[in-house]
């Protein structure tokens, strides 16, 4: 073999390479699409379970929360807040009811939306359908 790098080579690794990740792609593709049915429990969704998602959006909770990854990240995930607050709805229910206090030097605060008890009961039950999402283990550690 030359020492020198032709223009043949580099086209044949190029080529070579570009046809072994599309293959690579196209596997990991068919892969995902037959796992994702076995992950999937969109037959859970129940009308309170759709409510409580208009009141997630309603109040812009994810302005500040994250949400399986995905929001901002001023105040905690809340994908396994249900698991997080020992499987009980009520205590979910009573945490955002009571509020911290506003106001303390270097803590973050959140607002009291005056829910009314349906809408709380249906933002837990939300936040329950949530955390029974197959994430592979995501977030890492129960605090979020």
């Amino acid at each position: 073999m030359s020492n020198r790098f032709t223009k043949s080579m580099a086209r044949n690794i190029f080529y070579g390479g570009a046809v072994f990740f599309f293959l690579l792609f196209v596997a990991l593709t068919f892969d995902t699409h037959g796992k994702l049915p076995q992950r999937d429990h969109r037959e859970n969704i129940t009308e309170k379970v759709a409510r409580g998602k208009m009141v997630w959006e309603e109040n812009d909770c994810i302005g500040c929360h994250t949400l399986l990854g995905e929001g901002a990240y001023f105040a905690p995930e809340l994908g396994n807040v249900y698991k997080r607050f020992g499987n009980n709805k009520a205590a979910i229910i009573a945490f955002i009811k009571s509020r911290p206090p506003q106001g303390v030097e270097g803590r973050r605060s959140m607002p009291q939306f005056n829910l009314s008890d349906e809408d709380l009961d249906a933002l837990a039950e939300f936040l329950k359908w949530t955390s029974e999402i197959d994430t592979a283990d995501w977030p890492p550690n129960v605090q979020g």
